[in-house]
């Protein structure tokens, strides 16, 4: 039996090549266009000597280049590394050593840090750049052109011969401690995922026009965007950078109906001048996710656009839907709604025993078809958070006498900042690089346009100082911008524990 994103793009391309696949600005790209492109970039890799098995990093925004990469990846029987746009270079060569990816496609804005990061990474044989202008078919020394090698290869006819269990995608995630881990999920995780989202959990078909926002490098851009719809035949309209104007702009001009977006979007366009109902009246379904959305902007948005926002819940370990409010059942503000086909929620008490009472707090576990394999290379990592199936989340969670889950708290420290997930000792161990902090640590304090904004509160070494713009500036040369502190808070020391364990408990209050 064999299985492979690709069918995904490959039915919808053999059932009408004409219809437009994707938009930005005033291109579109359609069907067959697409997947001739994906197929070509499918030869391109394996013609630079890409092997089946082997690694491809995706530096790359919302743009066509990587949807035509994304799928190209898989043509060529490789897992796809998307990587954030934001990293550094330093980030950039972790991920690329950690994922001993063999190459990485990266858009011409973002050259600097693809280079940093491939220089450091000695697997990493290919670098090839992505530029806006498809007529420029130069590239830097070291590099080659995206436009030129997709030019001169040979396309990838063939069904790729991937079997259901075999890794399509390698997802960064983290926890408080350690470095970013690899979640694999493989095909079938990720064409599942992708199926139930446009059979049943969003009516989803070839008329469908959804805005896409969501970074695709993330897992709900990919799954429930770029995957659903191309699966089912609709049309993406590409938005590499979200602000209000341009959502509103793009859903106008192309009668969107489908937009899915964090909660910090859903604020932005609330609160934008510009949204009037009656010309977004295409506008019918809208599902979030990311961070918890606010019970008064989902009230407020409902009501206003005359639709019937959907939250959900799940992380890149799952592929990443793992429970929704539903359409045939009436929703709950500010539930994570109920596990989705398939899937299996539990809760656990501290001891690890399974909680059946309702409204009683214990950690959300999950096993299901969309459970990752586990995380690249780190098989002790695997085993904490993987128990006879059972997927460990980190996350507190209560289920109400209706089988409805809420998210009560986070097990884990991350910050989530907009959507993005902020991983407190990453931050930390930046600032303690620096010559005058001697303590530091990093939470999670309520903002109302971000959900949560980074705060690092810490204590100078004896003898030593550093203003804040300082210890700012220093943040944002080691991380990417959303990671690095907003605030920070000096303190003669930080209150500790009797092991001596910093007590983020006491900074929070």
């Amino acid at each position: 039996m064999s299985l492979n994103l690709t069918v995904l793009l490959r039915e919808a391309a053999a059932a009408h090549p004409s219809r437009p696949a994707l938009i930005i600005g005033d291109r579109s790209v359609n069907y067959g266009t697409l997947h001739a492109l994906a197929q070509r970039m499918g030869g391109l890799l394996q013609a630079l000597g890409v092997q089946p098995g082997q690694h491809v990093a995706l530096l790359l925004p919302n743009v066509p280049q990587f949807t035509i990469s994304y799928f190209g990846v898989q043509y060529a029987e490789a897992a796809v590394v998307p990587l954030n746009v934001l990293l550094t270079a330093d980030e950039v060569r972790y991920h690329l050593e950690d994922s001993e990816a063999v190459a990485i496609v990266a858009w011409e804005g973002f050259y600097e840090a693809a280079r940093g990061g491939a220089d450091g990474a000695p697997a990493c044989k290919h670098l090839i750049l992505v530029k806006a202008d498809g007529s420029d078919l130069s590239a830097p020394e070291g590099s080659v052109s995206f436009n030129a090698k997709m030019a001169a290869a040979t396309p990838i006819s063939a069904m790729p011969a991937t079997k259901p269990d075999d890794t399509a995608v390698i997802l960064y995630t983290s926890g408080t401690t350690g470095r970013a881990k690899g979640a694999e999920l493989t095909h079938f995780n990720l064409f599942f995922n992708a199926h139930y989202v446009r059979t049943q959990l969003i009516p989803i078909g070839a008329e469908t026009v959804a805005l896409c926002t969501l970074p695709l490098f993330h897992s709900f851009g990919q799954t429930v965007i770029q995957n659903a719809v191309l699966g089912a035949g609709g049309t993406v309209v590409l938005l590499p950078r979200f602000t209000p104007e341009d959502a509103v702009a793009l859903m106008k001009k192309h009668k969107v109906t489908l937009f899915a977006g964090v909660p910090t979007m859903y604020f932005a366009l609330l609160h934008h001048p510009g949204l009037d109902p009656n010309d977004l009246s295409s506008l019918t379904h809208c599902v979030s996710g990311g961070s918890a959305m606010p019970v008064e902007v989902m009230r407020a948005f409902d009501a206003r656009m005359k639709v019937s926002i959907l939250e959900g819940y799940g992380l890149s370990e799952t592929s990443p839907v793992a429970s929704f409010n539903r359409l045939d059942r009436e929703k709950k503000p500010g539930s994570i709604g109920l596990p989705i086909w398939g899937c299996e929620f539990q809760l656990t008490d501290a001891e690890g025993q399974v909680i059946t009472t309702p409204d009683t707090p214990g950690e959300i576990c999950i096993k299901g078809h969309n459970v990752m394999k586990g995380y690249l290379g780190r098989p002790e990592a695997t085993a904490e958070v993987l128990k006879a199936g059972w997927f460990s989340t980190g996350d507190v969670g209560q289920r109400d006498a209706d089988g409805f889950y809420f998210i009560v708290d986070r097990k884990k420290d991350m910050i989530i900042r907009g959507g993005f997930n902020v991983y407190p000792r990453e931050v930390e161990e930046v600032l303690y690089a620096h010559p005058a902090v001697a303590e530091a640590a990093v939470i999670g304090v309520p903002d109302e346009r971000m959900g949560e904004e980074v705060k690092a509160v810490v204590a100078f070494k004896p003898g030593h100082s550093a203003s804040l713009d300082e210890l700012s500036a220093h943040c944002r040369a080691h991380l990417a911008a959303y990671k690095a502190p907003r605030s920070f808070e000096v303190r003669a020391s930080l209150p500790k524990g009797p092991t001596g364990k910093i007590l983020k408990r006491e900074l929070r209050a």
